[in-house]
């Protein structure tokens, strides 16, 4: 066999390996399982079946969009019991309810519950990004996965930086969008 020809056949079979194992990463997970940051019950995807999930990926450390935002779809979860908003954070439990503790209480009737991604796990099962620099770390990007009720994906925004975040009204326009074609 000529040499140039299993360099090529080499080549060939490094890229099909590393494409298969991107495509394993970015499959999402079927179910999952994280438990709560506030001293409440964990989250089960498989128990609430039947209702759409939303997951925010929220960033790790101090992040005053972050805050923004969790309080912007809180407010907007009281209006539609249909849809399940998860926030999910990496930090760990200490660093969760300093951060919890700055979230308004106003136009809510509860401050929203928030959960752990311990090494931002599930983020990564689903295939949201990281590379971004912040805070002198290097975090996975904000991002939001829309599940229709069988837990399949109906859309997913990845934000650009900490400022990039779907606007709740967009949301909603983009689930009834992803909703009626189902």
């Amino acid at each position: 066999m000529n040499p140039s020809n299993n360099y090529i056949a080499v080549l060939t079979l490094v890229f099909t390996l590393l494409a298969s194992a991107f495509m394993a990463r970015a499959e999402n997970p079927a179910d999952f399982t994280v438990e709560s940051a506030l001293d409440g019950p964990g989250f089960q995807l498989s128990k609430q079946r039947g209702k759409v999930v939303v997951l925010h990926f929220l960033l790790k450390t101090e992040c005053p969009f972050c805050i923004k935002h969790t309080h912007d779809y809180a407010a907007l979860a009281a209006t539609t019991p249909e849809v399940v908003h998860l926030f999910l954070k990496p930090d760990s439990v200490a660093e969760i309810k300093a951060w919890a503790g700055k979230l308004s209480k106003e136009d809510l009737k509860e401050l929203p519950r928030i959960y752990r991604d311990p090494e931002a796990k599930l983020a990564t099962e689903f295939g949201i990004p990281d590379g971004y620099k912040f805070h002198g770390q290097t975090v996975h990007f904000p991002a939001m996965v829309v599940l229709d009720g069988q837990g399949k994906e109906l859309f997913r925004y990845i934000g650009k930086n900490n400022t990039d975040r779907m606007k709740p009204k967009d949301f909603t326009v983009k689930l009834a969008e992803a909703t009626a074609k189902q």
